[in-house]
């Protein structure tokens, strides 16, 4: 059996295929592969590891519909028609869990660094303005007991929230579908409206998937809606926020800052006003760059793909419906 992969992943995962005697073909060049060139290269392999940004759209499925499974070396499937990977039995897996405490530690980081403008300090020293102390000049914020919203508290967002619970004694706010009972009993969480959570939180934190509900729900509207001392931050995914409006509600000082590790779209154009304002971080969706979240994250997706070539049911599988 064979897998095409199409980024160079860790050896820890490589290691898996070749103990469970599965030929990889990795893609080495670092561009992104035309359909085309995916295509092509899955026309004569059982499975597809794929990281990046590549579109697993019908026209995709439809040509590689042989495929025994595709495995996502990522969290997030929006990139993925879903239905019709079901509809073509095609189990799709990824990788949730094993890269929540590193998203949600990149989050933290945002909030710190967006509140103290610390990109923005750093700029000053490369740009020789380190020379005169002023008092009132480009000063930051404090987090100690502010509040925190969390959209989406999951597991990323669950970490998210302790951590600030912890460092700061931070009061957690949280607007989910479903209570979540642990963030509760642990943290003092407390479930609120969307409308309340805009309205009552000093730093809004985005952990939810990106669907037709979430798309561009941060808008000019809901900046609106929030503190004037309020930070954003979005370690998500980008099409949550709109960023022409999160651009216009920072330049009116209609919120206070705003920290980002995912964009609309990837990667930023280096010359976005964004990269230049003082009351905003942004880092090119790093949340799971840590050596031991990619190792885990590349055992995980070998595992989904190795059993789906198998004809095994995926460990972590994002369309349970394929299977009887």
């Amino acid at each position: 059996m064979k897998v095409f992969i199409t980024r160079i992943i860790p050896e820890a995962g490589l290691q898996l295929f070749r103990e469970a005697g599965i030929e990889v073909i990795q893609w080495e060049e670092k561009r992104e592969l035309t359909q085309e060139e995916l295509i092509s290269n899955c026309k004569n392999v059982d499975g597809l590891l794929t990281a990046g940004r590549a579109e697993i759209n019908a026209e995709f499925l439809n040509a590689c519909k042989h495929l025994k499974v595709i495995s996502l070396y990522a969290t997030g499937y929006d990139n993925v028609d879903i239905s019709e990977a079901t509809k073509l039995k095609i189990p799709i897996g990824h990788t949730p869990d094993v890269l929540s405490k590193a998203t949600a530690d990149i989050a933290f980081l945002l909030m710190q660094n967006v509140a103290r403008k610390a990109f923005f300090h750093h700029k000053r020293i490369l740009n020789d303005d380190w020379n005169f102390f002023e008092p009132l000049a480009n000063i930051g914020q404090d987090l100690q007991g502010k509040t925190l919203g969390i959209f989406g508290l999951g597991k990323i967002g669950f970490e998210m929230a302790r951590a600030s619970k912890g460092a700061f004694d931070m009061n957690i706010l949280y607007h989910n579908r479903s209570n979540n009972q642990e963030a509760e009993e642990k943290l003092g969480a407390k479930k609120v409206t969307f409308e309340e959570l805009l309205a009552q939180s000093d730093v809004i934190s985005v952990h939810a998937n990106l669907s037709d509900e979430t798309k561009n729900l941060f808008n000019k509207q809901a900046f609106a809606k929030m503190k004037p001392n309020a930070i954003f931050i979005n370690t998500a995914r980008g099409p949550i926020h709109n960023e022409t409006d999160l651009l216009e509600a920072l330049q009116n000082k209609t919120i206070w800052g705003a920290g980002l590790d995912v964009t609309n779209p990837e990667p930023m154009d280096k010359n976005n006003v964004l990269l230049n304002l003082p009351n905003v971080a942004v880092l090119p969706h790093i949340g799971s760059s840590t050596e031991e979240t990619r190792n885990d994250m590349a055992i995980l997706s070998a595992k989904n793909a190795i059993a789906g070539m198998k004809g095994e049911r995926l460990l972590k599988v994002v369309n349970p419906e394929v299977y009887p």
